[in-house]
């Protein structure tokens, strides 16, 4: 191979290799100013309503994200997630401040102190929701199900989700927790 040919060929494998980059700094929302933001450990976003034949109107909305520096702590995780509950014009909402998010393949678990709301019995209390991001057939579960709807659940927890979702109105996405176990 004369030295123009090799001149050539590692011009050509270093534009594959910055084309390649361009293409992976492209894709990753940086804005094209040439930084590659590191990947969330976790994060659980989207709105969904649930299945009532009833009529009942209820709506869930997520926003929780744990940071790739927190990957070790989900307690870390920050956000809030809202839902609601009307029929015939009466019912009332709660939003909750995220206070830990766990995700594991297409489930997500996020709990967190309710800060603004119209039912009492929700008032600066800690619950839980559990998420299935399962395409059009998303499923949802929540902690205050049951006879004692007063208890506050530990961080981290809530109930299996047992909810069918609405179809047309689930929206859910769960970034699946990537743990770093120990070698050794």
């Amino acid at each position: 191979m004369n030295r123009r040919t090799k001149i050539v060929a590692v011009a050509a494998a270093v534009l594959l290799t910055l084309g390649a980059g361009g293409v992976a700094v492209a894709s990753g929302g940086d804005g094209g100013h040439g930084t590659h933001p590191a990947r969330e450990a976790a994060a659980l976003t989207g709105t969904a309503k649930l299945y009532r034949p009833a009529g009942d109107d209820i709506t869930f909305a997520f926003d929780a994200h744990l940071a790739a520096k927190d990957n070790k702590d989900p307690q870390a995780a920050t956000g809030t997630f809202r839902f609601s509950h009307y029929k015939d014009g009466k019912g009332g909402y709660a939003v909750a401040k995220v206070d830990c998010l766990t995700t594991g393949g297409k489930v997500a678990v996020v709990t967190g102190k309710v800060i603004e709301t119209d039912v009492d019995a929700f008032r600066n209390k800690r619950v839980g929701v559990s998420v299935h991001d399962d395409g059009k057939h998303d499923r949802l579960g929540y902690s205050w199900v049951g006879r004692e709807t007063n208890l506050e659940v530990p961080p981290c927890l809530s109930a299996a989700p047992f909810e069918k979702v609405l179809a047309g109105t689930g929206d859910f996405k769960v970034l699946p927790w990537q743990l770093e176990y120990p070698t050794e």
